[in-house]
């Protein structure tokens, strides 16, 4: 029997360091299923584990794509189970860690099937996209499939401001002429492991003090010239993040640089309550205050293996 130990929770909770331990306790390697760290041009926004922490246990998916590579959460699920599939040949304990609910769920539960859809239909979507923008896409999903844009816009709003996303999306309504939801959940995927799910959780005031604390250290460690340095990208997808977003906008001179840090902040704690919202809906996972001691979380996985 294999197992796949998931470490689930709000950024800035501690994910990074309980992975390392378990993976030092359990000699295993570490899968990171954080969709902006996949990126090599973005290290200090996206808090990617120090050099200390990577040389402390192996890790994968850890900037090993470019942000100028058309990276789908698809393409993810497809490499990442094939890397488990050979991590597990040398030991049926593995970990996984990350932030990104949508990556988390891919890897446990698959995605759904969806039908081919006409090329003529993704031609014509770009085409509108082109000349109408976002707010066209908004539309045609808010008419085409309403439960799922509400959904979205309760537990995922930046999902709405993602071009690529969007167009999928109403592409599958069009294509189909049923809603995109109507996909969802068909089937069960088959996976070659047993999810051992560790959650970890702090009180809000807490929480939003690490994130504040976070976001400092990434402004003296050089986050504001990472960002100048990417600012030419600045439309691509991979830097539609928190992070970085609010930073173009200081380069552009429609805010200072106190209030892009302030907004930062604000918009970091407000992604945190949404991880939450996305996680808190996982099924049989176990949840820790993330000052619990290692050796009460390593028992509790034990009693699951």
């Amino acid at each position: 029997m294999n197992y796949l130990i998931t470490i689930i929770g709000p950024t800035a909770i501690g994910k990074t360091s309980l992975s390392i331990a378990l993976a030092q306790h359990f000699g295993c390697d570490i899968v990171s299923c954080d969709s902006r760290q996949f990126f090599k041009e973005m290290r200090i926004g996206t808090a990617v584990p120090t050099e200390e922490e990577l040389a402390a246990a192996p890790h994968h998916f850890i900037q090993n794509k470019s942000i100028f590579e058309n990276y789908t959460v698809g393409d993810f699920e497809k490499e990442a189970i094939v890397k488990l599939d050979e991590l597990f040949q040398k030991n049926n304990i593995q970990i996984m860690v990350g932030g990104s609910g949508l990556y988390v769920d891919a890897i446990i539960k698959g995605f759904d099937d969806f039908p081919e859809i006409d090329n003529s239909i993704r031609e014509k979507i770009n085409a509108d996209f082109e000349e109408l923008g976002i707010v066209y896409l908004q539309q045609q999903l808010k008419n085409l499939d309403a439960d799922f844009y509400q959904k979205i816009e309760e537990e995922n709003p930046q999902t709405l401001q993602n071009p690529q996303r969007m167009k999928r999306f109403v592409e599958v309504c069009l294509g189909t002429g049923k809603p995109y939801s109507s996909f969802l959940n068909q089937k069960k995927n088959e996976r070659s492991f047993t999810p051992i799910i560790i959650g970890l959780e702090a009180e809000r005031k807490i929480m939003y003090d690490r994130i504040n604390q976070r976001v400092d250290n990434m402004i003296n460690e050089g986050l504001v010239k990472e960002a100048e340095s990417l600012s030419p990208n600045k439309e691509l997808n991979a830097l539609q993040t928190v992070g970085y977003r609010e930073l173009f906008d200081y380069f552009d001179g429609t805010i200072s640089l106190d209030l892009a840090i302030e907004e930062i902040k604000k918009n970091t704690r407000r992604f945190s309550k949404r991880q939450i919202t996305w996680f808190k809906r996982t099924e049989n996972a176990k949840w820790f205050d993330f000052k619990t001691d290692r050796a009460e979380i390593i028992n509790y996985i034990k009693s699951k293996l």
